[in-house]
């Protein structure tokens, strides 16, 4: 609809323009017109004629116009007519190109000059606009997640490659035997170590009596408080 409306847009356009562009010759004019004092071949030459234009043929009553095919034109014979016109003024429109030919019917009057030979030329029309083409909607593209990046089994910058990360393993019995001598099976207590060895077993032997006998004066103390107190309240 729209494309057939901006054609008929262009088609009113181009017949306004042929319009305002088209021009109205009068034959022989301005200082001559049909007749056979006018050298009507000399004007005929030094006019461009398109179409859309009009010739104008004014002439006296004893003359008229006669479109002829060019056998007729050349012969000055009007056998064949095409179209005949009289009355004085005739208006002829040029509505396609090409050649056309007219004489004076009146005989003696076309070999005495009355005659005219006219080349029409088709009008440039203006160029047919294209239609507009609306570029594609561009449609949103979806986010794609960037995978994360796994992890590489490459060695570290400090590990040569092919060689193995050293396990570091807790000491064994044997080597905490081996630090302490006295662990040993082959080891042989001295006659100093027996001496500490007894020192440490009497006052570990010591301790428990120790704290019985704090323990009982703690429950002595006690108890002659408790007597205390009451002999005090039986007082009063």
């Amino acid at each position: 609809m729209a494309m057939l409306r901006a054609l008929m847009s262009l088609a009113i356009s181009s017949m306004l323009i042929n319009l305002a562009m088209a021009a109205n010759y009068t034959v022989g004019g301005p200082n001559g017109g049909w007749d056979t004092s006018t050298n009507i071949q000399t004007w005929a030459s030094s006019q461009s004629f398109l179409v859309g234009d009009n010739l104008i043929f004014q002439y006296a009553p004893s003359h008229d116009v006669v479109e002829v095919p060019k056998a007729d034109y050349d012969s000055c014979q009007a056998r064949n007519r095409i179209q005949s016109y009289s009355g004085g003024t005739t208006t002829i429109p040029l509505s396609s190109p090409g050649k056309r030919y007219f004489i004076c019917g009146t005989i003696g009057h076309c070999s005495q000059g009355m005659k005219l030979q006219i080349n029409t030329l088709a009008t440039s029309a203006p160029p047919t606009p294209s239609p507009t083409i609306q570029p594609p909607t561009s449609e949103a593209t979806p986010l794609v997640p960037t995978p994360a990046p796994e992890k590489s089994d490459a060695p570290s910058p400090t590990q040569t490659p092919g060689e193995s990360t050293p396990t570091v393993l807790p000491p064994s019995p044997s080597d905490s035997s081996s630090e302490d001598p006295s662990l040993s099976p082959s080891f042989t207590p001295t006659e100093s170590d027996q001496s500490h060895q007894t020192s440490s077993t009497g006052s570990s032997a010591e301790t428990p009596s120790s704290s019985a006998h704090k323990q009982g004066s703690f429950l002595f103390n006690i108890t002659m408080g408790v007597i205390f107190i009451m002999i005090m309240l039986q007082a009063y």
